[in-house]
């Protein structure tokens, strides 16, 4: 088995001229000269009434690019013209008309649902800002700034709320970070 492979491997490749026999001697078995002759003279024909439909073509082609030319139609309005009839005929489909009437239900569906939970969150905030918690943190928010405004206000600087507490963060830049905030009097606070 391995002599007939390395024979087979050995043997050379047909060239050229070979292809061309095998091919003639297929040809000249299957048809006589004369069948030969006349397909010859119909490819001839065949390659004839080409080049003259090429020519027809290339004609008309000339005429139809004039005729648009005097009637004033570009390139570019035939594009816009064609887009515009394409996007016509798109939006007139089944199709076009079905995915809008959905689409359309779609947002009007997510534009209750935004709605529903702003008017949730608002509800719930409502809730948290009237629990028991929420006003206990309240009004120790509220004792503590009314606290801070007594001590700010003793110190006779006078002025608003806001005003106090620029002065007092200003006054807090220059001041060491060990030292402590004194009321006017030189006590510690």
């Amino acid at each position: 088995m391995e002599t007939r492979q390395q024979g087979f491997l050995d043997s050379e490749p047909l060239r050229e001229a070979d292809e061309d026999l095998v091919s003639e001697v297929n040809l000249s078995a299957s048809m006589t000269e004369e069948e030969r002759e006349e397909i010859q003279q119909e490819l001839a024909k065949l390659e004839e009434e080409i080049g003259t439909l090429r020519q027809v073509l290339s004609s008309k082609e000339k005429q139809h690019a004039e005729l648009k030319q005097k009637l004033g139609i570009s390139p570019l309005s035939e594009l816009k013209t064609n887009f515009s009839r394409g996007w016509h005929d798109m939006q007139s489909s089944v199709a076009y008309k079905k995915t809008s009437e959905t689409l359309s239900t779609a947002g009007q569906r997510t534009s209750a649902a935004f709605s529903t939970l702003g008017s949730t969150i608002t509800r719930k905030i409502g809730d948290m800002r009237n629990s028991p918690s929420f006003r206990s943190f309240e009004e120790k928010v509220e004792n503590t700034v009314s606290t801070i405004k007594t001590k700010v206000g003793s110190t006779g600087s006078g002025g608003s709320f806001e005003d106090v507490l620029s002065s007092a963060a200003h006054a807090s830049s220059q001041d060491t970070p060990t030292n402590n905030l004194m009321d006017s009097s030189g006590r510690q606070c």
